[in-house]
């Protein structure tokens, strides 16, 4: 009989794993998903996809509503969690907007997707992202800053948008981008990476998404895009589409603000985006797990 190998995972690192504080942040952590069928022996590498957490920060929850897509697909799930009250202890929306008192949420993201590459056999060049009405808010403004990282993206019911109108200052349009991030926007890029959005048709209600003046991220025309996530939305695909990005508008019948309510469309989104690039880019990692 064959001595089997020590393993190098422990068992709160494979299937629905715990909470793990991020090195470069430990304010943040993250959860992972990984398929049944990961074998450390083995040499196949899987692909990614990043969901990122609404208001409520329920990362977990989220992560394991996406394990049916993960198996399906044999794909690693990574769902971060940004607590609430950093720096203020009643703020909810510091991730949202990428840039919060000098915290740089992408980098943190991107530092997570390193950290795992290190332990897992995982495409971490280019992966999936969705995230759902604040977490929708952080997709739609990490897809400007790294559209290269993205093999496909999914921005779900978000409450404001930015839209790329360079007469705009940042977060409302994009003004004023390089200066705050190092980042000017790439649009062969941008043009480069399918794009979802999607939300319930009954998606209408104004309490949440109708920004006051007494808000610490009131500006000007804040609200100019629309009355409701809907109307928002849609300025944001005008927006991208008159830059030439492709987009798919998926409207959900019957639901209203229910993030798990509209997540059919988005893993038939991820696997019809998945099966493309399958097809043609060879999945290489983007190092040799320790």
């Amino acid at each position: 009989m064959t001595t089997p190998q020590p393993t190098k995972l422990s068992f709160y690192r494979r299937g629905r794993t715990t909470l793990y504080a991020s090195r470069y942040d430990q304010r943040f952590s993250y959860c992972c998903y990984v398929p049944e069928s990961y074998d450390e022996a083995a040499q196949d590498v899987y692909p990614l996809a990043v969901l990122v957490h609404h208001t409520g920060r329920t990362a977990s929850l989220l992560r394991d509503e996406f394990v049916d897509f993960a198996e399906a697909n044999q794909c690693i799930v990574l769902a971060p969690l940004f607590p609430s009250g950093i720096i203020h202890p009643n703020d909810l929306n510091n991730y949202k907007h990428i840039l919060y008192h000098g915290i740089r949420y992408d980098l943190v993201l991107l530092d997570m997707i390193e950290e795992i590459s290190a332990i897992y056999r995982v495409h971490a060049d280019k992966f999936l992202m969705h995230g759902f009405s604040g977490g929708g808010q952080f997709v739609h403004r990490f897809l400007y800053l790294h559209p290269q990282r993205l093999m496909g993206a999914s921005v779900g019911a978000p409450g404001t948008v930015t839209l790329p109108d360079d007469d705009k200052d940042w977060w409302i349009g994009i003004r004023g981008m390089e200066e705050r991030f190092g980042i000017s926007l790439d649009i062969d890029a941008l043009r480069s990476v399918p794009v979802q959005l999607v939300i319930g048709d009954n998606d209408i209600e104004t309490w949440e998404v109708t920004v006051r003046t007494t808000s610490n991220f009131w500006m000007e025309g804040i609200n100019d895009a629309g009355e409701t996530r809907i109307d928002r939305l849609k300025a944001l695909q005008r927006g991208l589409e008159s830059l030439g990005v492709k987009t798919r508008f998926d409207f959900v019948p019957g639901v209203a603000h229910h993030g798990v309510l509209i997540q059919e469309p988005v893993k038939a989104f991820f696997t019809e985006t998945l099966s493309h690039y399958r097809t043609t880019t060879p999945l290489i990692a983007a190092r040799t797990p320790a």
